[in-house]
């Protein structure tokens, strides 16, 4: 499950993920950052992963399709979560944005979040 929570920046998405990921919680995002893009400016994304399993076969497909046709919209990415191979999602990623993107344990959600909204 996708949640979308609320930061103070008009240019930042911010969503919880929880269990499985699929591809409707993917297509959620997709106007958020369209927003944004409309508007001229480069989206920053908090992504909090909590008790988060990953994504299914057709989530998976979706989030790629998503990452890679957004690859230069993304300024930074904030990934938040609390297991060794999300902080391996984060290392993996990189290559194929130009954002800048970060890894925080849960505990340092108020620094992600204080990094995301930063200059």
């Amino acid at each position: 499950m996708l949640q979308i929570i609320e930061l103070k920046e008009k240019n930042i998405v911010a969503t919880k993920a929880s269990g499985k990921l699929r591809k409707e919680d993917i297509e959620k995002i997709h106007p958020l950052i369209h927003a944004i893009l409309d508007k001229g400016m480069k989206v920053r994304w908090y992504f909090e992963m909590e008790n988060f399993t990953g994504w299914d076969l057709p989530g998976l497909w979706e989030d790629l399709k998503m990452d890679t046709a957004h690859a230069a919209d993304y300024e930074k990415i904030a990934m938040v979560g609390d297991k060794k191979w999300q902080n391996w999602i984060t290392q993996f990623m990189k290559p194929f944005t130009k954002a800048e993107i970060k890894y925080f344990n849960l505990e340092q959600k108020e620094e992600a979040k204080n990094w995301i909204e930063s200059q």
